[in-house]
């Protein structure tokens, strides 16, 4: 692995440390410090700026370079998870099932678990069968968050689309 370069980020959540190797973007952590700088790299910066994007209300997917290291299963998970809208949620038993293995729910929470992009790879949107939040590397105060954030957008897009449609209905 090339070496990694490190950028700090102040979310409204609390600071994150993004790092990147050459090929992409491999880390998206929460920490409780700010993170020196050591890197400008572009992948940073855009991340920065996607980051600041989504904070302000974008509910366009994430588009960076990803160098994720895992195993052939936590790839295949962690590229399901990227197909996640914004403001819905899925049960592990979906994930599992549209990977073709619905008893592999246990493995797709080990894979989610170990997911080293939080918020990029959004599997602070997969919830239990029962729609129970549960599990999430962040904490779980971090996971109702980013949920009842993206879930408040999703409510005020709905209610501008029906004031339209009133206005010009």
């Amino acid at each position: 692995m090339d070496s990694q370069m490190i950028m700090g980020y102040k979310s409204p959540m609390g600071w994150l440390e993004l790092r990147a190797t050459g090929q992409g973007l491999c880390a998206l952590s929460f920490t409780n410090q700010p993170v020196e700088n050591t890197s400008t790299a572009p992948v940073l910066n855009e991340c920065k700026e996607q980051l600041d994007a989504f904070f302000s209300g974008s509910k366009e997917p994430f588009r960076l370079k990803l160098d994720l290291e895992g195993t052939p299963f936590q790839l295949s998970v962690w590229k399901e998870l990227l197909k996640i809208p914004f403001g819905e949620t899925v049960s592990y038993l979906t994930i599992a099932t549209a990977l073709g293995d619905p008893n592999a729910t246990r493995a797709v929470g080990n894979a989610n678990g170990k997911n080293p992009v939080a918020i990029i790879v959004p599997c602070h949107r997969v919830i239990g069968s029962g729609g129970s939040l549960v599990g999430y590397s962040g904490g779980m105060e971090k996971k109702k968050w980013l949920l009842e954030f993206e879930r408040n957008l999703s409510k005020t897009d709905l209610f501008n689309s029906f004031q339209n449609e009133e206005a010009h209905g």
